[in-house]
């Protein structure tokens, strides 16, 4: 090779190699959308910094962090993927109480766990917040109501039923219109919604007096109304609704639920220190996950037998969680550790933790890159 031909190939080949380096995604808004290698994004609401963290679930990587508002909280996906909602409220967070030798919050001044400061609140903050999955972008904003916390999605991905915290009510959004179509009293401190299978009810559960509401999601009218022990945070149903699973964290017990009967059909007490809060049904609907709060672990349980089948340590204090398409990995939201936990199904243990934003509370997970 001469020397001049020698010279001319090391040139081109450094200007490829780097073309290539600079072709290299990094963890931006812009490459959340245009990275092909995600087979599905995990998206966390950061409380105390306003923001989602978006997670690659091909290796565990940050894409983005998105800025969406006050307090972003409950999240979900639209039934085609394309769209993810966030709860966001201008309600000042106030610290947790502490917890007495039983493990139950000690209140002050009529105050519960995790209560909010409504003297100082932004309520033109409150609403439900659009990102578009395929941009990474915040699109806009919608009224949801004062203080949203938690919601869910109607079957057919038209409205979104909100539980708002601080006045007692759930709302009903009709999306289309951005409106508030219907108010419905329920009791103090709601918080978990959850759609039923087969979308024709909506459960709303309240924490303060563990009050449980079933809505129907063509009247708007209560429709059932049971109780269970103290502070229930979310609703997880079989897809056939034979059963229901309702957590009771002050008591450290899941409540099955019989739906057709609106009622409790059965108590499983949890191990000694566990705070449930978030429950999943798996994708064969064979285990349930939750995440036991200030135990800092997730307990495993049959679908069918309510045998407890392992209890896996995570990061502080884990809240919401998600499970991957695939059902391989768990992630939990560590509020305090700023952090999410990476857990194996199959070997039952944490196995990384990605950091996230302040305070994370919430986890949604979109399959397939976009």
């Amino acid at each position: 090779m001469l020397a001049n031909d020698f010279n001319a190939w090391i040139y081109g080949a450094a200007a490829a190699l780097l073309s290539a380096a600079t072709a290299v995604c990094v963890p931006t808004t812009a490459c959340a959308a245009t990275t092909a290698s995600v087979p599905y994004r995990v998206y966390v609401t950061n409380e105390r910094s306003g923001d989602l963290t978006v997670i690659n679930g091909g290796d565990f990587s940050v894409l983005a962090t998105i800025p969406v508002g006050k307090r972003p909280r409950g999240i979900h996906v639209s039934p085609d993927g394309k769209t993810v909602y966030v709860a966001v409220s201008g309600t000042p967070i106030e610290a947790p109480p502490q917890i007495d030798a039983n493990g139950n919050p000690i209140f002050e001044k009529k105050k519960g766990d995790d209560d909010d400061d409504d003297t100082n609140a932004d309520k033109a903050a409150d609403g439900i917040a659009v990102v578009d999955v395929a941009t990474g972008k915040l699109t806009g904003k919608l009224q949801a109501g004062s203080d949203p916390e938690e919601f869910d999605l109607s079957r057919d991905g038209k409205s979104i039923y909100i539980s708002n915290e601080d006045v007692r009510t759930a709302s009903v959004i009709d999306i289309a219109t951005a409106k508030v179509t219907h108010i419905i009293p329920v009791g103090q401190e709601p918080e978990g919604v959850t759609t039923t299978p087969d979308g024709k009810q909506f459960y709303v559960t309240c924490e303060a007096g563990g009050d449980i509401y079933v809505v129907d999601a063509g009247t708007y009218k209560v429709a059932g109304h049971f109780k269970v022990n103290g502070r229930p945070r979310s609703v997880a149903f079989l897809s056939n609704e034979e059963f229901g699973f309702i957590p009771s964290e002050s008591a450290g017990e899941l409540n099955v639920i019989d739906p057709a009967k609106m009622e409790v059909s059965k108590t499983i007490k949890l191990p000694t220190g566990s705070r449930p809060m978030r429950v999943k049904v798996s994708g064969d609907e064979k285990k349930l996950y939750m995440s036991n709060g200030r135990a800092g672990t997730v307990s495993v349980i049959d679908a069918h037998s309510d045998e407890l089948l392992a209890t896996i340590k995570v990061g502080t204090r884990p809240w919401g969680i998600g499970l991957s398409p695939d059902g391989k990995y768990l992630y939990s939201a560590n509020g305090p550790s700023n952090d999410v936990s990476v857990v194996d199904l199959k070997e039952q243990k944490e196995v990384t933790r990605i950091k996230a934003g302040s305070s994370p509370w919430g986890i949604a997970i979109v399959a397939g890159a976009r």
